[in-house]
């Protein structure tokens, strides 16, 4: 089955073109890095071992290696040095709050969170960080002299530390990849997802209606800060750019402010990879449908990330003919509903199903978003997953 490297069969995939099999490669796969101690390189053999299409994606830092911003992978950020920061613990209503105040030149920011039983961050709250927004009693953003305020101290330039040792990091992925010939990725870029963790997602869909001007100037800041960002990554030489997108589907934007407001950053955002040579790639496993239109509009390469079972809106024959002949798609199979708990009939229908009506071209199989369960059974269905789709790969 294998005869054209995984890499070339991932561009061509990307590219539309026909290629001697359906790749499979898993967008996230998170048990498996554990075992190597967060190695991306050592995981990548290994997923090569297990028959799949690796992807290497740098910047390659851990989550315990970004404690104020796990949630978004990529480059360090860092904070204007005259930044002071103090946490504290209060009590209210018989419940643990956890605070914490950002303080500037220009003003200060503050937060609150209410702890629970599942908060993974200690006493600590992160600058971003999905697990924060549910359970914040206040957003870090509420006012729009916050805004200048998180343009100033916060959403900072790579500094020359910080992009000499992602030079390193290119110069040694660059290495591998050539060895191992896998795809090499970049990222991550970041746009609404970045304003709901500062915002919070119910103040800023109000605000979508109520004060859309505050939503369009905050997206603009965060697209001027993620634009250095990538031309940091971009400029040394990706295959794939990924832009984090979980939170720009038509669950939490309407289809209308999102081409007002959104597309057009997207497109600047393709068009300036497309610059350097990559491809881009757009994550957003649920609210599809009514965004199609756009997606085609944007110039995006790839969208990741197809849920047919968790993602709302995602009726996979309707992606497939609207979009198929341009753009990408890759997912196809619910990771946390059949391939963590499924049982061997469901997982074998479903890889069929994936296949069947997204494939045979411009499609990438995998598990939609992470393997996150670590035990017997997960083991055991991905080698159901992994032999059921190459029985069926040479389409």
């Amino acid at each position: 089955m294998r005869h054209s490297t995984a890499r070339d069969c991932l561009i061509r995939t990307i590219n539309l073109e026909g290629t001697d099999r359906i790749p499979c490669c898993f967008m996230s796969f998170s048990i498996l890095r554990k075992m190597f101690d967060e190695n991306r390189y050592d995981s990548c053999m290994e997923e090569f071992k297990m028959g799949l299409d690796p992807m290497l994606f740098i910047p390659s830092a851990s989550r315990a290696e970004r404690p104020q911003h796990p949630d978004l992978r990529g480059l360090p950020m860092h904070f204007h040095p005259e930044v002071k920061t103090e946490h504290w613990i209060s009590q209210q209503h018989g419940n643990t709050i956890l605070n914490k105040k950002y303080t500037t030149p220009e003003g200060s920011l503050a937060t609150a969170v209410k702890l629970s039983d599942d908060w993974p961050h200690g006493n600590q709250i992160p600058f971003i960080d999905d697990y924060q927004v549910p359970r914040a009693l206040k957003p870090l953003v509420t006012c729009r002299e916050d805004l200048e305020i998180i343009k100033q101290y916060f959403l900072l330039s790579p500094d020359t530390g910080e992009i000499e040792n992602f030079k390193q990091e290119h110069k040694k992925a660059k290495a591998f990849i050539n060895e191992h010939h896998y795809l090499l990725a970049g990222g991550w870029g970041v746009g609404l997802d970045m304003a709901f963790w500062l915002c919070g997602m119910q103040d800023l869909m109000y605000r979508m209606t109520e004060d859309p001007m505050f939503v369009k100037d905050l997206l603009h800041i965060i697209y001027e800060w993620n634009k250095e960002r990538m031309v940091t990554v971009l400029s040394e030489g990706v295959d794939l750019y990924i832009r984090r997108a979980w939170y720009e589907g038509c669950d939490f934007i309407t289809p209308e402010f999102y081409k007002e407001a959104v597309l057009p950053l997207i497109k600047y955002e393709t068009e300036l990879a497309h610059e350097y040579g990559a491809k881009f790639g757009y994550i957003c496993s649920s609210g599809h449908t009514p965004m199609l239109d756009a997606y085609l509009e944007s110039g995006i390469d790839v969208l990741i990330g197809i849920d047919p079972v968790q993602g709302t809106h995602t009726d996979m024959e309707v992606l497939k003919k609207k979009i198929g002949h341009k753009i990408c798609i890759w997912g196809g199979v619910s990771a946390a509903i059949t391939v963590e708990r499924g049982s061997e009939k469901e997982i074998r229908d479903a890889v069929q199903k994936a296949i069947k009506t997204l494939g045979p071209q411009g499609f990438i199989l995998s598990p939609v978003d992470n393997i996150t369960i670590d035990n017997t059974l997960t083991w055991k269905n991905i080698g159901i997953f992994i032999s059921e789709w190459q029985k069926w790969a040479d389409g």
